[in-house]
């Protein structure tokens, strides 16, 4: 697996970030996230419609289009004034960024951006008919499809914003405990949506992530709630690592994740909450150390670890969200001492 900054423990976020302007937003995470970290492109969600996530990651679908509808966004025959605000919004932060990451010193040497992935995609879009896409065997297929298209032209457009820079890209499937359990709601609310077998599931995530990988990403994550979340189908799909919460882990999911870290993949540990006042770096330093060490996982192997938020940090303010990096930076300094010795 091709790594970044393979020899330090290292802090990142999830994505969302508070207020609209992005080149606040990224000059606050570059000057917090400098190496061995990972800075991220945010999402501003509070800009509005096309800024959501649904809206942004279906602004890159190839050869499919979308509008907003009062249920929410919908595929549709041909683009409209709501795909063009956010395509312009996404293009608009990826030329700030070429700006803010050109005028540094020294510029991080990676950038982590994210997506939601097909399923909760599929979710969250409507078909013509007003019913989910998740509903359509032939929807979910082509969305797939879609979004690995886009996401590997998107690639090549980060890579010119900041070249010699290696990309991290991070899947989010907030929603696939209920695409797998059957528990997405229909339209009209009245009844649920059948379950998507496992192994659609794992052939959706492995024809995105192929595509990612063929274009130059050095490392993809599926970011995943903890509440039933298929840590194996991940692996299977051949993601490089998982991003999950910490908290309400179950001893099986941990002997899970240390089977993964042990054949090599990443874990991105959601160990730091956003509540206020922040807890203590040992606190959470003990946290990951102390399942870690029960596991019999070794000390070193904390520095293949990167540390995140356990969610996005678009509610807090500014200066709330730029708190959570510094403590995250500590956090991962506390760790990669463990690690080495």
């Amino acid at each position: 697996m091709a790594e970044v900054q393979q020899h330090r423990t290292s802090a990142t976020a999830l994505g969302p970030w508070p207020a609209n302007d992005p080149a606040e937003a990224l000059r606050t995470i570059r000057g917090e996230l400098g190496d061995p970290h990972v800075p991220f492109l945010p999402e501003l969600p509070d800009r509005g419609v096309g800024s959501d996530p649904i809206g942004r990651t279906g602004s890159l679908l190839v050869e499919l289009a979308i509008d907003i509808q009062p249920h929410g966004w919908r595929l549709v025959d041909r683009p409209g004034k709501d795909l063009q605000r956010a395509r312009s919004a996404l293009a608009s932060d990826v030329n700030v960024l070429a700006d803010v990451a050109g005028a540094e010193e020294n510029p991080a040497s990676a950038i982590k951006i994210q997506f939601v992935g097909p399923l909760s995609l599929a979710a969250g879009l409507y078909l013509h008919n007003g019913e989910r896409a998740l509903l359509d065997f032939g929807a979910r297929r082509d969305i797939a499809e879609s979004l690995a298209a886009g996401v590997a032209d998107h690639l090549g457009r980060i890579r010119a914003a900041v070249p010699g820079a290696e990309i991290v890209v991070q899947l989010d499937e907030p929603d696939i405990a209920a695409v797998m359990g059957g528990t997405i709601p229909t339209a009209s609310g009245y009844r649920t949506l059948r379950s998507i077998d496992g192994e659609e599931v794992t052939a959706a995530w492995r024809l995105v992530i192929e595509a990612i990988k063929a274009a130059g990403a050095v490392e993809t994550v599926i970011s995943v709630p903890e509440i039933e979340a298929p840590f194996e189908r991940i692996i299977t799909a051949g993601a490089d690592g998982i991003a999950v919460p910490l908290k309400a882990l179950t001893t099986r999911q941990w002997e899970q994740l240390a089977a993964a870290v042990e054949a090599g993949k990443r874990l991105w540990a959601g160990a730091l909450g956003t509540e206020k006042p922040l807890p203590r770096t040992a606190e959470v330093v003990d946290s990951i150390w102390r399942p870690w060490h029960q596991l019999g996982l070794p000390a070193a192997g904390l520095s293949g670890l990167r540390v995140t938020p356990a969610t996005g940090l678009a509610h807090l303010k500014p200066a709330e969200a730029q708190a959570v990096l510094t403590k995250l930076t500590h956090v991962a300094d506390g760790l990669d001492q463990l690690a080495h010795g």
